[in-house]
């Protein structure tokens, strides 16, 4: 009996570090966002230099979560919620590690703009990158208070994400068709930027569905999609 204790405590904490893994790559990819537009915005190209180093924390901790889920499956066999807890995790750090690629694809274009501020863009920017940070914060928030419902909450906010997105590369081509001092090159980096910005809150979306399938069971994804067809 002594020994299945001791046997369900490293079982515990061997979950325990999958969880905290999940909220270190969260925490990495999200300052990296936060880097890699400031870096932008700020013309600082040091900046930018750091998020895209950065991006090597994030690969090893995906590796390492990656095979610790292996060895649990392989050693633990877990069953019911245990098992769709690791299986999904091995799904959300996929999407953290993506997340964090393109976060250093705007630093490289950050790079690219040699310190160039992109004057004019810098608040629908800004907001862009901070509703997909907000929303990365309240993915991993629920799923670690298993909160179905604010993950459903993150969800629905992928719409605001779209909608600046729209705003910011309609902005961009409307300032390079009647040039409005905006260099043709530049509101390429910009429009490239905003659908980099997007597509990161995509994988937030996936992330919150991920939660809500931990807790309830149920695939939600691309439902949204299927129901307006």
């Amino acid at each position: 009996m002594e020994q299945k204790r001791h046997t369900d405590r490293e079982y515990e904490a061997e979950l325990g570090r999958v969880r905290d893994n999940l909220l270190r790559m969260t925490g990495r990819v999200e300052q990296m966002i936060a880097d890699s537009v400031e870096a932008l915005l700020e013309g600082d190209t040091d900046l930018a230099q750091k998020a895209i180093e950065d991006d090597h924390k994030v690969n090893r901790l995906e590796v390492d979560t990656d095979d610790l889920c292996l060895l649990i499956l392989a050693r633990r066999q877990p069953l019911g919620s245990d098992l769709r807890f690791i299986t999904l995790a091995m799904k959300m750090v996929t999407d953290l590690e993506r997340i964090g690629d393109l976060a250093v694809n705007i630093a490289e274009r950050a790079v690219a703009l040699s310190g160039e501020r992109p004057v004019g863009f810098e608040s629908l920017l800004s907001r862009l990158a901070e509703l997909d940070q907000a929303q990365l914060r309240g993915a991993i928030e629920a799923f670690v208070a298993r909160d179905a419902a604010a993950a459903e909450a993150v969800c629905a906010a992928d719409d605001q994400v779209d909608r600046l997105y729209l705003e910011l590369a309609r902005e961009a081509q409307e300032k390079m068709a009647g040039d409005g001092g905006v260099r043709i090159e530049r509101a390429v980096h910009l429009q490239a930027v905003a659908r980099f910005l997007e597509r990161i809150g995509d994988h937030v979306t996936n992330l919150a569905e991920l939660v809500i399938f931990l807790v309830r069971g149920k695939d939600v994804r691309h439902l949204g999609k299927l129901d307006d067809g």
